[in-house]
């Protein structure tokens, strides 16, 4: 057996502001280790249900160079680092037989959600076919493509109900309450830990009566961009047009894969600044 653990930040227990999350400020430190420890739960929970499972462990935040591997479960493998495909999901192929999101976090303008945005603070809202995605949903269709189940998701209440409403049969869990952007009522993190273990095994378990994320093409796709700037850069992509919206471009993809790709595209070309 073949499992992904992609493992993203903002969602960690105990973590509430960007200082924790950034490498370039006071208090990141402190975030690796809270991160590094929830995913080390979650691969005791996995290979508590599956000892001989095949763990390969995406770090999934801001520059893929956050868990500390020396720290990490050695029954796993880390992929760590960037430019990489599939992004937050590097790792994942047809061969997988579940994916499980740690950490998580709810899409931008929803809330109240800890940290909440998607990709970065460039991207207002991502629609595919219609239906508003965040982190969470443009992942989960991702593996969902790939034939793969997404079997849990951590992260606070409001992504956690964010996943329920893609996919009801995950197991989610919530490892704090949002009060905000900057602000929640989280769980002490060996007790976040304690359930998380528990949940992964459980996840894995009932893996088979989750079904993936499928999204068929063709399918049209909108992108809420906030610079002008990114907006010029977005309509030079062939395919790539202004929609009725000053902050909209669009694009209509053949298949959800080929989407994905031109969606990180899109959020990679926000950061370039002009010169």
């Amino acid at each position: 057996m073949k499992l992904l653990i992609s493992v993203d930040m903002e969602g960690i227990s105990g973590i509430v502001h960007s200082s924790e999350t950034n490498p370039e400020r006071y208090d990141y430190q402190r975030g690796r280790e809270l991160m590094t420890a929830e995913a080390n739960a979650v691969i005791a929970g996995v290979l508590d249900a599956e000892p001989t499972a095949e763990v390969l462990v995406a770090d999934a935040h801001g520059t893929f160079r956050n868990l500390l591997p020396e720290q990490l479960d050695r029954r796993s493998r880390l992929v760590r680092g960037k430019p990489r495909a599939l992004n937050m999901l590097a790792g994942l192929d047809e061969e997988t037989d579940a994916a499980l999101f740690v950490g998580y976090h709810v899409r931008a303008g929803e809330g109240p959600g800890v940290l909440a945005h998607t990709m970065n603070g460039e991207i207002l809202d991502v629609r595919v076919a219609g239906r508003s995605l965040g982190e969470i949903g443009l992942n989960a269709a991702m593996a969902g493509h790939l034939g793969v189940p997404v079997v849990l998701l951590s992260g606070d209440d409001a992504a956690c109900a964010e996943m329920a409403d893609l996919i009801p049969g995950t197991v989610t869990v919530p490892v704090k309450e949002a009060l905000g952007m900057a602000a929640a009522v989280t769980l002490h993190p060996e007790e976040a830990r304690d359930r998380l273990r528990r949940a992964a095994a459980d996840a894995v378990a009932r893996r088979a009566e989750i079904p993936p994320l499928a999204l068929t093409g063709p399918l049209d796709v909108e992108v809420d961009l906030a610079s002008p700037h990114t907006i010029d850069l977005a309509t030079l992509v062939p395919g790539v047009s202004r929609a009725g919206g000053a902050r909209t471009v669009t694009f209509t993809s053949p298949d959800y894969a080929t989407a994905y790709r031109l969606i990180l595209l899109l959020a990679q070309l926000a950061t370039i600044k002009p010169a």
